[in-house]
């Protein structure tokens, strides 16, 4: 194997390769061949590639990706997007121009019928290219479809971009999908974003996307994703995602749990541009495959696509074995395509470092693998090669961009998709209605079921489709075609009964798949009848597991979206300070919050262990719907140990006390008011005051400490209760019993009130007026008093609009008092005011907050407790302590956790003593290392953010969120201020959890003994402690 001449320096224990001597590393399965057809130097750091329609090829070259270790100078714009052409049709590219030029990282383009659209990292604009003189270079440059800036790190941007058979364009990471009609582009939000890199769909439009964040090779593809997020069980067959390479370079960003013994990667850690084989050059039994590049594997999955009764599934084409794997370790597989001559086309990046700078920072695992094997050498190469089978003979070259639309029919009949596709595309684009007669001929009588599937959607893209072509198609001979007639036909059955009776006969389909879709259409084209007709579909389906499952979640999605758009209507109506507070928390949240929160509030899944959540469900919680006094001190100073008798993989909630009060009140707002959770407004002010009263606190909060701030209802045998109205009633609202009431005997009206004396004085927490059993009957408007003397009442504590059956009143009221009254001050023509059940929260007058750990020993000598610590402490009892996941110690500073968070306490550094480590640990922010202080940035948005600087350029600044690990690009634009944050990324109080000083002595001994003793008395102490190969505690 003779790698190649470059005159730049390579890597000496991963030389780069010929293509020739790179395709013999390969294990190819029997019969098939790479066939290079578009090497270095005329492509570098390719990513993806597209055709026009006269079969010339489009390559993204992101040329600035990872030059060096540290990523710098990524977004500078020298990158390209570049032509190539077969000229004398050898199957190899033998033209070759720069067809855009001076672009920051490239990532998705879509050619169109004059024009080639592209979209660069950083931006969500799609900006049109057009070559006028047909030299192959764009001289022409306009915005296409303008949608604003991102500043998300650039493995996790949109791409795709592809234009699908419904005629609407679709990419990754965006809640919307685009179309263009007229000449002009319209934009519709989608219910649900997924995926990563990449993106395919198969013959009937169903789009398969991938994530390799969370190392799901295939997910989102059971129905289209306008109707929502759709899986189901069993989708992928068991073991899918366990992969079987055959070169050891342990790469990976997960570490040495992601690793079998000889350093093989066990499962899927970067799938990406995946695509469903539609050609007609390769065996039969290769049609409609899905094609999954693993570029850390080395490797490229072929996966069989089965519907299954309405499941579709996903399984290994070959037996514990992979398609292509290969010993080369620069083979970066990082998309697949079919293409105009019927073959599979490979993009291979062909390069050392395949992650992003996040991933190779200081202090990383992957940076010291990358460092042992010299990967950052290898750059600015890349291959495109063609996949034959001992079979192919390639088919012919396109030449659509010269052809009628007439001519362009003829070719929605043709065996290649990829040509079935582009046409269907281009006559759509022409807008040429001349067509329309050949079109329907062709949609009712062709006798391939595919060219009559392409003819109807061709005619939806040219708003050509009448009533009765639709009720041809809804009884088509092929269920592919009823399925995309039901499709078709949704924007018309809300008010169009003309369609009834065809679609009625459906619901007697014998295909599944049918019944499936027309459950989705008549629901979302929003059929008078679709609740009852589903009902039946389901009832008389029950064996079926997919159309029950599928029903289920259908329902689900559509409640929650109505749920939720309700909700921040009523919140708009009643409280427009607590509604924008919530929109602008959602930005938050969906930032910072989701990787371990996850999206809809429940908990992300560990990539490492499925069955694990990283961190508590926030929908339904206790301590987002209790207590604001709670939620803000959790926010604040965070929150560590076990949540529910549930120890969580991620282990502890770091704090934000950092963020400022509004930011503070806003996630706040956010999760007390989302995923049904229905919270009253913390305003900043409440957020100042607690921030105040907590000033004193040292370290996360344990819930056992937290029960102070909600604490249980208040014994309600010694009230005294008054009232305005019916007074010889009160007791019927203490009385234990929902069916009973107090009431005011007349309809609401201002003054009216009900007032409870306490036996003793009372801090008062909150007050609930439950009115369910007399539904209408809540207080319209209210007002809160207290009194220490039932004399002097002073300013209200709070005051609101009631619009529940149940009403939630949290009071600010720090001081002690014995009376309460709550004053009715609103109006309700045909309703009384009810009280079913009245309960308060509050606690005794003399009743204190526990002190923590932290605070205990923050009083004492650090001298000494290091003194103790060397002569009492542990470090056997602290080895296991400092790998509990409550502590969550090693998830930060166990270089076997992947990326690290924190310096590894194992390795020589300067200046740590005894007495150092106990302040480390006491007090964290005393003494901040360099490589882990953190940056506080505001942006002109209002939004504030806080990370580790990962990079900075003229352009954009980076951070990594400390808690998620997450990467977080802000353009330098959007910043308004930035400053050094003083406080360390390890919070104060850690040790808070624990259950005794003595503890915190042994965890501190087993800090002095591994500290710079490297590797040996690190895995003496930590034998039957540390967490084997793939069972590491999670970060």
């Amino acid at each position: 194997m003779i790698p190649i001449a470059f005159a730049e320096e390579v890597s000496s224990k991963a030389p780069p390769l010929s293509p020739a001597d790179s395709i013999a590393t390969m294990k190819i399965q029997p019969g098939y061949d790479l066939v290079p057809v578009l090497v270095e130097p005329d492509i570098e750091e390719p990513v993806a590639a597209v055709w026009d329609g006269n079969g010339r090829m489009y390559v993204i070259e992101m040329r600035t990706y990872m030059q060096d270790i540290d990523g710098k100078n990524q977004l500078k714009p020298t990158s390209r997007v570049s032509r190539h052409e077969d000229t004398d049709d050898d199957g190899i590219y033998d033209k070759h121009t720069v067809f855009a030029d001076n672009l920051s990282l490239p990532r998705m383009v879509l050619p169109l019928l004059d024009r080639v659209i592209i979209c660069e990292t950083n931006s969500l604009d799609l900006k049109s290219y057009q070559d006028t003189d047909d030299d192959g270079v764009a001289d022409r440059i306009e915005m296409w479809c303008e949608r604003g800036r991102v500043g998300n790190n650039l493995e996790h941007q949109t791409s795709g971009l592809i234009w699908n058979i419904d005629n609407w364009i679709y990419a990754t990471y965006t809640h919307e999908r685009i179309r263009f009609t007229d000449g002009k582009v319209i934009r519709e939000p989608l219910p649900h974003g997924s995926g990563q890199w990449g993106l395919t769909h198969d013959d009937e439009g169903r789009i398969f996307y991938s994530t390799a964040g969370g190392e799901n090779p295939a997910m989102d593809f059971q129905r289209p994703i306008v109707y929502g997020k759709l899986s189901l069980r069993g989708e992928q067959a068991a073991g899918f995602r366990e992969v079987f390479p055959i070169d050891n370079v342990p790469d990976v960003q997960g570490g040495p749990k992601r690793l079998r013994d000889d350093n093989t990667l066990t499962v899927f850690s970067a799938c990406c541009g995946q695509s469903v084989y539609r050609g007609d050059r390769m065996p039969a039994d290769f049609q409609g495959d899905l094609l999954i590049p693993e570029p850390v594997g080395r490797l490229i999955r072929r996966a069989k696509v089965t519907n299954d009764q309405g499941r579709v599934v996903v399984s290994n084409a070959y037996d514990r074995s992979e398609f292509i794997a290969a010993t080369d370790p620069n083979f970066r597989p990082v998309n697949s395509a079919t293409g105009p001559d019927g073959c599979l086309y490979i993009v291979d990046m062909y390069r050392g470092i395949i992650q992003e700078g996040n991933w190779v920072r200081k202090g990383s695992y992957l940076r010291e693998v990358v460092r042992e094997y010299e990967l950052e050498k290898n750059i600015g190469r890349g291959r495109i090669y063609r996949i034959d089978h001992q079979t192919t003979t390639r088919g012919p070259q396109p030449r659509m961009l010269d052809e009628t639309p007439a001519e362009l029919v003829s070719h929605l009949s043709h065996p290649n998709g990829w040509w079935r596709s582009e046409a269907q595309k281009l006559i759509v684009l022409h807008g040429d209605r001349s067509v329309v007669p050949t079109l329907e001929t062709m949609a009712t009588t062709h006798e391939n079921p595919l060219a009559r599937l392409h003819a109807m959607w061709t005619l939806e893209g040219l708003d050509a489709v009448t009533a009765a072509l639709l009720i041809d198609a809804l009884a088509d001979a092929d269920w592919r075609v009823r399925s995309a007639a039901l499709r078709i036909a949704e924007p018309q059955m809300a008010a169009d009964r003309s369609l009834d009776m065809a679609i009625k006969e459906l619901m007697d389909d014998e295909n599944p798949n049918v019944l499936i879709q027309m459950m989705l259409s008549i629901g979302h084209g929003r059929h008078p009848q679709a609740a009852a007709w589903t009902e039946q579909i389901v009832a008389a389906h029950k064996e079926n597991s997919a159309i029950s499952e599928l029903h289920s979640q259908i329902v689900a999605n559509r409640e929650a979206a109505l749920a939720e758009q309700r909700k921040l209507e009523e919140l708009r109506r009643h409280n427009k300070m607590l509604a924008e507070s919530v929109e602008r928390g959602a930005i938050t949240y969906k930032t910072l919050c989701t990787e371990c929160h996850g999206a809809d509030g429940t908990g992300q899944r560990s990539p490492d262990n499925h069955d694990l959540v990283l961190a508590p469900p926030l929908a339904g919680s206790a301590r987002v719907l209790g207590h604001k006094e709670r939620l803000t001190r959790i926010l604040l100073h965070g929150l560590v140990g076990p949540v529910d008798e549930t120890t969580y993989a991620a282990g502890l909630m770091l704090p934000m006390v950092a963020h400022d009060d509004r930011w503070i009140a806003d996630v706040a707002n956010f999760v007390r008011n989302q995923w049904g959770n229905n919270g009253s407004l913390v305003e900043q002010a409440d957020v100042a005051r607690i921030r105040d009263d907590s000033s004193g606190r040292i370290g996360p909060w344990t819930l056992a400490e937290l029960n102070y701030f909600d604490p249980a209802e208040l014994d309600r045998d010694q009230w005294t209760l008054t009232a305005s109205h019916n007074a010889k009633h009160v007791s019927a609202a203490i009385d234990g019993n929902e069916k009973t009431r107090w009431d005011t005997a007349t309809y609401q009206k201002p003054g009216m009130w009900f007032a409870v004396e306490f036996p003793k004085p009372i801090r008062l927490m909150s007050l609930t007026l439950d009115t369910q059993h007399s539904r209408a009957d809540y207080p319209r408007q209210f007002v809160i008093h207290v009194s220490a003397d039932g004399k002097d009442w002073g300013d209200p504590v709070a005051d609101g609009v009631g619009d529940d059956p149940v009403t939630l009143i949290e009071l600010d009221c720090p001081e002690p008092v014995k009376h309460v009254r709550i004053t009715q001050t609103g109006k309700a023509r045909k309703n009384y005011w009810s009280i079913h059940e009245l309960a308060i929260k509050g606690m005794s007058a003399d009743a204190k907050p526990t002190e923590s750990l932290a605070q205990t020993l923050a009083d004492a000598d650090p001298e000494q407790l290091a003194a103790e610590a060397r002569e009492h402490g542990d470090p056997k009892l602290g080895a296991t302590l400092f790998y509990n996941a409550a502590l969550s110690c090693a998830n930060c500073h166990d270089p076997a956790n992947g990326p690290q968070l924190a310096p590894d306490l194992a390795s020589r550094r300067d200046g740590v003593t005894d007495r150092f480590l106990v302040e480390s640990v006491l007090d964290p922010s005393k003494d901040i290392r360099k490589d882990y202080s953190q940056l506080m940035v505001l942006t002109v948005d209002g939004v504030s953010l806080m990370g580790f600087v990962q990079s900075e350029s003229d352009e954009t600044l980076v951070l990594r969120d400390p808690a998620s690990g997450k990467l977080i690009e802000i353009a330098q634009d959007d910043i308004e201020f930035s400053k050094p944050s003083t406080i360390s990324a390890m919070p104060a109080g850690l040790v808070n959890p624990l259950a005794s000083k003595q503890q915190f002595l042994d965890l501190v001994r087993f800090l002095m003994e591994i500290n710079g003793g490297g590797a040996e008395p690190l895995q003496t102490l930590t034998k039957g402690v540390r967490p084997a190969k793939g069972n590491a505690t999670a970060h």
